[in-house]
C-alpha cells in the first residue's frame, strides 16, 4: 500500500500569519491597557495630565529610537528569534508595570523597556510575511493588521473590566502572563527563517542612503507619521474623553472608545487589502492611491469627534473614521515594499516606523497640554489636519516619484538574484 503524507490543515505561510496575529494582538493590546486604566493610575500615583501624557510620549519615542535597530536585526538575524525575543521581552515588562510605585519607575518599565521591546517585533514580522507571501501580500498583511483592531477593542474592555473590579495593577499582570505563554508557543511553532535565504547583506550606509534618496519612501514615511500622530493621540486620550465628558465607567469608556472604530477598521482593512492586491497586479501604484483616499475621506470624521455633544454622534464618527483608516492601513508596508528591494524590507520597515513614531510620540503630551488649557474636544478636531497632510504626501509620491522608484527597486532585486545565483 502507498502511504500518503498527511498534509497540514493550514499551510505554513498562513499558520505563520495566525501566530503573528496573536502576537500582534498582544502587542497592541498591551499598549491600550495604559490608556484604559489611566484615570485610576493617575489617581494612585498622583500624576497630572501632562505627566500622564509624557509616559505615553516617551513610550512612542523609545519605540521609534529602537525600531531602526530592529530593522537591521531583521535583515541580518533569524527573524523567528527576533520576533520571539520581542514578544517575551515586552510581555515581561508589561508584567512588571503592575508593580510600579511612582513616575520614574513607570517611565523606566513602561515607556522605555516596553517601548523598546515592542519595537523589535514589527520589522521582522512584516518582512517575514513578505517572504512567505507575494501575490497574497496585502491580504496577509491586512489579516495581520486586524489583530491591531481586535487587540485594542478586546484589551480596552478587558483591562477596564479588570480595573473596575480589581484595580489597574492586575490588568498589566494578566496581559504579561498571557504574552509570556504565547512567546513559548511561538518558540516551538515558528520555523527558523533567515532574513532572505542565501542573500548577501547590503552595507548599512548603502541601505540608509538608498532609503533616504527614494522620495516615495520619504513621503510614505511622512504620511505614516501623520497617521501615527492621530492614532497615538486618539488611543491615549479617547477613553478619558468619554469617561470625563459623558460619565462612562472605565470599562464602558474603554469599550465604547474602541469598538465601533476598530470594528469598521476591520472591514476597511479587509476591503483595502483585497482591492489593492487585485489592482496592484495591473498597476502597483494603486496601493498608494487607495491609502490617500483612506486618509482624506477619514479626516472630516476626526473633526466631528470634538465638535459634537452627542455620544451617539461620537460613536458614529469613530466608526466612519475607523473604516477609512482601515483602507489606509491595508497597504502601509505593502506600498513601501513596492519601492524597496527584498533585502532591505525589514530595515525599510524600521526606517518608516522610526520616523512615524518619533513624530507621533508628540501627540499624547500635546493633547494633554491642550486638554488642560482648552479641553480635549479641541484637540481631537485639530487631528483632522494631520490626516489631510498625510494624504497630500501620498498623492505627491504616487504622482511624481513612484514609477521611477518602483523600477529601480525591481532592477536591484533582479541584480541581487543574479549575484546570489552565481
Amino acid at each position: 500500500m502507498r502511504h500518503c503524507e498527511s498534509r497540514p490543515l493550514l499551510p505554513y505561510r498562513w499558520e505563520l500569519v495566525l501566530w503573528l496575529w496573536f502576537a500582534f494582538f498582544l502587542n497592541q493590546g498591551d499598549r491600550q491597557i495604559f490608556s484604559v486604566v489611566l484615570p485610576q493610575l493617575k489617581a494612585e500615583l498622583n500624576l497630572d495630565d501632562v505627566q500622564a501624557g509624557l509616559v505615553a510620549t516617551l513610550f512612542s519615542a523609545a519605540l521609534a529610537i529602537a525600531v531602526p535597530v530592529a530593522g537591521i536585526l531583521g535583515d541580518r538575524w533569524d527573524r523567528k528569534k527576533v520576533i520571539v525575543g520581542s514578544l517575551l521581552g515586552w510581555s515581561l515588562t508589561t508584567l512588571c508595570t503592575g508593580f510600579v510605585t511612582g513616575l520614574p519607575y513607570l517611565i523606566l518599565v513602561r515607556s522605555l523597556a516596553t517601548g523598546a521591546g515592542e519595537a523589535l517585533y514589527a520589522p521582522a514580522a512584516y518582512a517575514l510575511m513578505a517572504q512567505q507571501h507575494v501575490e497574497t501580500r496585502a491580504r496577509a498583511m491586512a489579516i495581520h493588521q486586524t489583530a491591531l483592531y481586535v487587540g485594542v477593542v478586546a484589551s480596552g474592555f478587558l483591562a477596564g473590566w479588570i480595573a473596575d473590579r480589581y484595580g489597574w495593577r492586575p490588568a498589566f499582570w494578566s496581559f504579561g502572563v498571557v504574552g509570556i505563554a504565547l512567546g513559548v508557543i511561538c518558540l516551538f511553532r515558528l520555523q527558523p527563517a533567515l532574513p532572505t535565504a542565501r542573500s548577501t547583506p547590503i552595507p548599512l550606509l548603502t541601505v540608509f542612503h538608498t532609503l533616504v534618496s527614494t522620495p516615495t519612501v520619504v513621503l510614505l514615511s511622512l504620511a505614516f507619521g501623520c497617521m501615527v500622530f492621530v492614532n497615538v493621540g486618539y488611543l491615549t486620550w479617547m477613553p478619558t474623553y468619554l469617561h470625563e465628558r459623558f460619565g462612562l465607567s472605565l470599562a464602558n469608556a474603554g469599550f465604547s472608545s474602541m469598538f465601533s472604530h476598530h470594528l469598521f477598521a476591520f472591514a476597511g482593512v479587509a476591503t483595502g487589502g483585497a482591492v489593492s492586491d487585485w489592482l496592484a497586479v495591473r498597476n502597483p501604484r494603486r496601493r498608494l492611491d487607495i491609502q490617500a483616499f483612506g486618509l482624506m475621506t477619514a479626516s472630516p470624521f476626526l473633526f466631528i469627534l470634538g465638535d459634537t455633544g452627542s455620544l451617539w454622534t461620537v460613536i458614529a464618527a469613530l466608526a466612519a473614521f475607523g473604516f477609512f483608516r482601515g483602507i489606509y492601513d491595508s497597504n502601509i508596508y505593502a506600498s513601501v515594499y513596492e519601492v524597496v528591494e527584498p533585502r532591505m524590507h525589514a530595515t525599510a520597515s524600521g526606517f518608516v516606523i522610526c520616523f512615524a513614531f518619533l513624530f507621533g510620540s508628540t501627540a499624547p503630551v500635546l493633547l494633554g497640554a491642550i486638554k488642560q488649557r482648552f479641553g480635549l474636544a479641541h484637540g481631537f478636531s485639530v487631528l483632522a489636519l494631520a490626516y489631510i497632510t498625510g494624504a497630500v504626501c501620498i498623492v505627491a509620491g504616487s504622482a511624481r516619484f513612484f514609477e521611477r522608484d518602483h523600477k529601480r527597486a525591481q532592477a536591484a532585486a533582479v541584480a541581487a538574484r543574479g549575484i546570489n545565483n552565481e
